[in-house]
C-alpha cells in the first residue's frame, strides 16, 4: 500500500473523515513539537559554538532520557543513574560553550504515531525521547535505520541542517552505528566460524551500503558540513563476552570482518570529504589493551588519577568501564568525548579547549558523589 495520502481516503466518511483527519493531524503536530524536558536548565552555547549532530544507536543515545530509561529502573547507571553520562552528555558538560548539541527536551513522536503519520504521507521524527535536539541516535537502531523504516534518522537530520544552512556549513555530524548489526553474539559467532569470510562480507557490506546512502544524502545537500565516521567496536572485548572466543583463530576471523567495515568507512571519508575516521578499536586498545595470543582476556586498567583506576569490567560504580546494563560508563564516555574533541581540533582546527585528565577525573568523581546535573546538562 502506498504511504502517500490521497483524496480517496479523505472522502471516506465525508465530514466525519475530515474531522478525524484534522484531529489526527493536530495530535501529530502536538506530539512532534519538543518540550523543555524535566525542568532542565539549558546553557545557551556561545555565538561561535560549533553545531554538533549525531546519527547512531545506544552508543550515543543520552542516558538522561527518562522516557526510554525510566528513573526507577536499573538501566544506565542503577543507583548512579542520576549522574551517569553518555559521551554526548559528557561533551555538553565539559564544553557547552564550544560544541552545541542543541537544547535538551522531548522530541519526536511515539513509534505507533510515527507509523500512522507515514500512512498519511507525513514523516515525523521518532521514537519520542528526551535528549538533545541534534541527537538522532536511539537505542536499538541498526544501519538500515539511518535512511529506512520508522527511524529515518538521516532524513530528519537533513531537515535540521536545512533550517540554518549557513550555521551548519561549519557544523559536524558524527555517524556512529553498526554494533547492533555486527556486534551481537550471533554476529560474532558467525564471524568466528567463517573461515573464508564470505558470510561475514555480506553482512558487513549490507551495513556499509546503508551508511554510504546516509552519508551520500548529507553530502549531496550540504557539501560543507564535516563528517566523523566512527569505526566499529569489537564486542569480543565487551566484559560480558570475555569468556567467549578464547581462540586466536576465532579472534583473527572476527578482526578480519571488522577490518572490512572500518576500511569501508575509511574509503567513504575520501569520497565524501570533508570527513574523518575515528578508529574505535585502536582507541580502546590504547587504553585497556586486549586479549593475549591465545585469545584469553589480558586487559589492563586505566589509571585516570590518584585512587581512580578504571577496569574493563561491568558494574555501575565508576571504576568499571562498562555499566551493569552493558553500556559504556562515565569514565569511558568522558575519555571518548575528549578524544573526539582532539580529533576535531587536529582535523579542522576547531579550537575547542582540550580536556585534560584531571578534568575527566573530576567529572567521573561527580558520579561517585551523586552530584546533581547542572546548567547545560540533562536532569
Amino acid at each position: 500500500m502506498s504511504e502517500r495520502w490521497t483524496g480517496e481516503r479523505l472522502r471516506v466518511g465525508g465530514l466525519a473523515g475530515a474531522a478525524l483527519l484534522a484531529l489526527t493531524l493536530a495530535l501529530l503536530a502536538v506530539l512532534a513539537v519538543g518540550s523543555g524536558g524535566s525542568g532542565v536548565r539549558w546553557q545557551q552555547p556561545g555565538a561561535g559554538a560549533t553545531p554538533l549532530a549525531v546519527l547512531g544507536d545506544s552508543d550515543s543515545h543520552s542516558y538522561g532520557d527518562s522516557l526510554s530509561f525510566p528513573r526507577d529502573s536499573d538501566l544506565r547507571g542503577g543507583r548512579y543513574r542520576a549522574s551517569s553520562l553518555q559521551w554526548t552528555e559528557a561533551v555538553s558538560r565539559l564544553r557547552p560553550g564550544h560544541l552545541d548539541l542543541g537544547p535538551w527536551g522531548v522530541w519526536g513522536v511515539p513509534v505507533p504515531i510515527g507509523r500512522a503519520a507515514r500512512w498519511l504521507g507525513l514523516s515525523l521524527r521518532q521514537p519520542r525521547k528526551e535528549d538533545y535536539l541534534h541527537n538522532f541516535a536511539y537505542a536499538g537502531a541498526g544501519c538500515d535505520d539511518l535512511t529506512r523504516g520508522g527511524g529515518r534518522q538521516t532524513q530528519h537530520l537533513l531537515d535540521l541542517l536545512a533550517s540554518d544552512r549557513e550555521r551548519w556549513s561549519r557544523g559536524v555530524v558524527v555517524v556512529r552505528i553498526g554494533i547492533n548489526d555486527l556486534g551481537t553474539r550471533e554476529a560474532l559467532d558467525a564471524f568466528a566460524s567463517d573461515p573464508v569470510g564470505s558470510r561475514s562480507d555480506a553482512v558487513v557490506e549490507a551495513c556499509l551500503r546503508h551508511i554510504e546512502e546516509a552519508v551520500g544524502l548529507v553530502r549531496s545537500r550540504h557539501p560543507q558540513v564535516r563528517l566523523v565516521l566512527v569505526g566499529i567496536f569489537n564486542n569480543a572485548h565487551w566484559a560480558r563476552f570475555s569468556d567467549r572466543w578464547q581462540d586466536p583463530v576465532a579472534q583473527e576471523r572476527i578482526a578480519r570482518a571488522l577490518d572490512r567495515f572500518d576500511h569501508g568507512l575509511q574509503a567513504m571519508t575520501l569520497r565524501f570529504g570533508p570527513a574523518v575516521f575515528f578508529d574505535e578499536r585502536s582507541w580502546f586498545a590504547a587504553r585497556w589493551g586486549g586479549r593475549d595470543g591465545a585469545g584469553a582476556p589480558a586487559y589492563r586498567a586505566v589509571a585516570l588519577g590518584p585512587g581512580l583506576r578504571v577496569a574493563n569490567t561491568s558494574g555501575d560504580e565508576p571504576s568499571n568501564a562498562v555499566l551493569a546494563d552493558g553500556h559504556a560508563g562515565t569514565a569511558w564516555n568522558a575519555m571518548w568525548a575528549a578524544s573526539l574533541i582532539d580529533l576535531l581540533n587536529g582535523t579542522w582546527q576547531l579550537r575547542v579547549p582540550a580536556v585534560p585528565p584531571d578534568e575527566i577525573v573530576r567529572l567521573v568523581r561527580a558520579v561517585t558523589s551523586g552530584e546533581p546535573r547542572g546548567a547545560g546538562q540533562n536532569p
